[in-house]
């Protein structure tokens, strides 16, 4: 194990930052490239590796229900890196995870600096050099790979595309929202049940701000960017208004589980929340906002929403090119190129879309290139759970032909492995999914217990 080459990781990001933690604890060295601050992103704002972008919500916690919660809990039975800082940097939000962003970041930099095993290296990689210096690789790009590096990826994977667009929401100054008008609560009262700040609309306010969304200036594309399609799980704001005038009522701006505390008797028609983005509570982001409008019309249309009207903007929202491969044509079950093994990918790229499923991809990549080195059997996750489910959407051959990107979700777990009493009611499916869950989560303890007696 003295004389072994290091694995390369290109990018810093969840997925890289992941793999680099679940290698080095097999005792095996590693360098993570990544080429910021050296070279910068359109989006990008510290130096730090796993900065978040979009969101700073890993989403929901809830392991008894919902599927991201499931995953969270699995990748912490693995140890995982990301989901330790994550908890350790946790900031009030109902029943989800939100992080304060930056010490988020600089926990996991500080954890990866620290480690006798990883080096960190500020360079672009624009190809995975031929030499016999670089063995395996693992490439954890992330959906702002460089344009350099997506050549390449483009020209060894014989793949025609691979870009698609997703969007940052805004974020407000808490100073400069008017809580006599606005009000703390969470939906239904989960978590601490005030962890969202929400801003009322009646039917009239409502349809004026649908119209301004319609009617606001966009941000132009260009030629190159006028194919590249949306990821439906990060829409943009005005295109999901333009999809009809209740679509927002029903999605982002829905007002069900919620009293307004100012006019506990008259229900909104809608409701704009925001969620905490710091630890200090001084920056919130507006929740399914993110746009690309320009940023002249945003300050216009949000401004329209009651509590908001003297808004102070700490960043707007804009759009960003995602790039992911064709996954279940391109790679084998433990992520490496079908064409050439000893190259490994992780997180966004893959076709995975959020940050915990960025990280578990990375998570098992780093996994399966320590059994390769230690000359171990892969180690698979299960098929009942999270990680197995999502490991097959983007390594199932079948799924090729039309593959995009997914969060993961319950639809995404085996459907033969659990059976109740009346599956088509609604008592029937939800009673499924707990069964689902708390089996993807037994079965989990086992394999984390056999991959760590195995390689670390």
């Amino acid at each position: 194990m003295k004389n072994i080459n290091p694995i390369n990781i290109i990018g810093g990001g969840l997925a890289g930052s992941e793999a680099a933690w679940q290698i080095a604890k097999a005792k095996i060295p590693v360098i993570i490239h990544e080429m910021r601050p050296k070279i910068k992103t359109e989006v990008h704002k510290t130096k730090y590796l796993s900065e978040l972008v979009c969101s700073n919500s890993f989403r929901s916690d809830d392991y008894e229900n919902n599927a991201v919660g499931v995953l969270h809990q699995e990748m912490r039975y693995a140890n995982s890196l990301i989901m330790e800082c994550a908890d350790n940097s946790k900031l009030p939000a109902g029943g989800a995870l939100a992080v304060d962003r930056l010490k988020f970041a600089k926990s996991v930099e500080d954890h990866l600096i620290s480690n006798p095993y990883i080096s960190i290296q500020r360079n672009e990689i624009k190809s995975v050099p031929e030499s016999t210096d670089w063995g395996n690789t693992i490439i954890a790009s992330g959906p702002l790979t460089s344009k350099n590096l997506s050549n390449y990826i483009l020209k060894t994977t014989e793949e025609k595309s691979l870009a698609f667009f997703d969007a940052i929401a805004p974020i407000v100054y808490f100073d400069s929202i008017d809580m006599d008008v606005a009000w703390f609560q969470s939906r239904y009262d989960k978590g601490n049940g005030k962890d969202y700040i929400n801003c009322p609309l009646n039917k009239e306010e409502y349809y004026d701000f649908i119209n301004a969304l319609n009617n606001s200036e966009k941000i132009e594309f260009k030629n190159w960017e006028k194919t590249t399609p949306y990821f439906e799980g990060c829409m943009p704001i005005e295109v999901m208004a333009s999809r009809g005038l209740e679509t927002l009522r029903h999605g982002p701006m829905k007002p069900f589980g919620l009293t307004n505390s100012h006019r506990p008797k008259i229900k909104p028609y809608a409701v704009v929340q925001l969620r905490q983005d710091n630890s200090l509570g001084s920056l919130w982001n507006i929740v399914g906002f993110q746009t690309k409008m320009s940023y002249k019309a945003q300050k216009e249309v949000f401004k329209k929403i009651p509590g908001l009207f003297e808004a102070q903007f700490a960043r707007l929202g804009g759009l960003h090119r995602n790039t992911f491969i064709n996954s279940p044509k391109l790679l084998n079950k433990n992520l490496t190129n079908k064409k050439n093994t000893k190259i490994f990918f992780a997180g966004q790229i893959t076709g995975v879309e959020g940050y915990v499923e960025s990280a578990a991809t990375g998570l098992l990549a780093g996994i399966f290139v320590a059994c390769k080195i230690k000359n171990k059997k892969t180690i698979l996750p299960p098929k009942s759970s999270a990680l197995g489910s999502l490991l097959n959407h983007i390594t199932e051959p079948k799924n090729a032909e039309n593959f995009q990107p997914m969060n993961i979700n319950f639809g995404l777990f085996p459907n033969n492995l659990i059976k109740t009493p009346t599956p088509k009611k609604k008592e029937g499916r939800l009673e499924k999914r707990k069964l689902t869950a708390k089996k993807a989560l037994m079965d989990s303890i086992k394999w984390a217990k056999k991959v760590k007696s195995l390689i670390h």
